[in-house]
């Protein structure tokens, strides 16, 4: 091989995490991949999620998320919850917690402070609460409220990888 061959570092990979994998972290898990693919960058970026906890592991998300997700056009049928692992903080290039509750988990359990960060980072709506509202104990509005936060924040999450994603990260 030559020196001057540059080696394909594989795709970009995010994760978003939330508290059980049913409600926040599955939408920007599926809106985000559904942006990146729509971009043309779905062969460049990776995207998963997962929770702090483990009480839904292998559970499909809430059905309200679902429903919102269906309601604005993506499909969230096939997510099964997953616990976030020590694999998935070291071999992930951008973990994104959901609210300052996930960030502290994450940041206790070893994940990096440059590749940790808050969703609402990215929101340009710059909401005065850096959590995502967490709208398990709500109703259907809600769930479109954090779908239409998610979106947003995704949005400019993607525009802000695109550079990376250009040059193979």
């Amino acid at each position: 091989m030559s020196a001057d061959r540059v080696t394909d570092p594989g795709p970009f990979r995010v994760t978003f995490v939330c508290t059980g994998n049913i409600c926040r972290s599955p939408m920007g898990e599926i809106v985000l991949r559904a942006l990146a693919e729509d971009a043309g960058w779905g062969g460049r970026l990776t995207v998963t999620s997962s929770g702090t906890g483990g009480w839904h592991a292998g559970d499909p998300a809430d059905p309200r998320t679902v429903a919102a997700l269906d309601r604005a056009g993506y499909d969230g049928a096939a997510h099964r919850a997953a616990q976030v692992t020590d694999a998935d903080i070291a071999e992930n290039d951008l973990i994104i917690a959901l609210a300052r509750d996930h960030e502290r988990a994450l940041l206790a359990a070893g994940a990096p402070r440059d590749r940790l960060v808050l969703l609402t980072d990215f929101d340009p709506d710059q909401p005065a609460d850096p959590d995502v509202f967490d709208p398990y104990f709500s109703d259907d509005a809600a769930f479109d409220a954090v779908l239409a936060q998610v979106e947003r924040a995704s949005r400019a999450l993607l525009a802000s990888l695109e550079p990376r994603l250009r040059s193979g990260h």
